[in-house]
């Protein structure tokens, strides 16, 4: 129902009233959906038998904050893409994110798990199973490692970082004369683990040259909402590693 209709219709009219109801059974109808989302969702997860959800600790409100206007020297506005992201910040919004990470907590704690908001500094940039800054820029997507033979996807890169930093065994990292360097790691006992799960990611479709000579066949699995879940849900073995 748009506010156009809406305004067809005259204030205190039995049409308007009829109008309003509707509208508000929409909402409702929209919450409820979003609600039962999170709670099977959380459900998924905790039925995984993991007793550690790690999550990035997300800024909503910067997230779908509006962008600064522009002004060139005359006063005149300038683009300043704010068209573009208001499209993504609805998306947030809708996703309800902050609503679903109170569902998991409160699912979690009643099967004895627990979980973990995550500060995500440099996870998006540090390649999980090596100490190296690869993820520098966002238009870098892919990663193509030449010795690993392994297409290593940066989403889901971040999300093993995340889970990383959860468990205390992320790298500490510091920032001397403006280059990042990392002066205390724990990854060489965590890469075997890191690299199975990037393995799993892949599938065989497209011709690639490794530095063997030979002609390898990878991709990227596609990602469904359930495959999601299965890399958000974190890496089998790190508990260990952890403890």
């Amino acid at each position: 129902m748009s506010r156009r209709s809406k305004a067809t219709k005259k204030k205190g009219s039995r049409a308007r009233r009829k109008l309003a109801k509707r509208e508000a059974r929409e909402h409702q109808r929209i919450a409820r959906a979003r609600k039962d989302h999170a709670f099977k969702t959380a459900h998924a997860l905790v039925r995984t038998g993991k007793k550690v959800f790690v999550h990035e600790d997300l800024n909503l409100k910067a997230l779908s904050k509006r962008n600064k206007a522009k002004q060139d020297e005359d006063g005149s506005y300038l683009p300043n893409g704010q068209s573009a992201k208001s499209g993504l910040n609805k998306s947030w919004n809708d996703a309800a994110f902050g609503n679903f990470f109170k569902v998991l907590e409160y699912i979690a704690g009643k099967a004895g798990a627990r979980t973990i908001a995550a500060k995500p500094a440099y996870t998006s940039q540090l390649l999980a199973y090596r100490d190296e800054f690869i993820f520098t820029d966002c238009n870098i997507r892919e990663y193509w490692d030449e010795k690993e033979l392994l297409i290593v996807d940066r989403d889901i890169n971040a999300s093993i970082n995340i889970k990383r930093v959860g468990l205390g065994l992320f790298p500490t990292i510091k920032r001397p004369r403006g280059n990042l360097v990392v002066t205390e790691s724990t990854t060489n006992s965590t890469s075997k683990e890191v690299l199975e799960t990037l393995k799993m990611c892949q599938k065989p479709t497209s011709t690639r040259q490794g530095d063997v000579g030979s002609s390898l066949n990878i991709s990227i699995k596609p990602r469904s909402s359930d495959t999601l879940l299965s890399y958000l849900i974190g890496i089998s073995g790190l508990e260990t590693q952890a403890q």
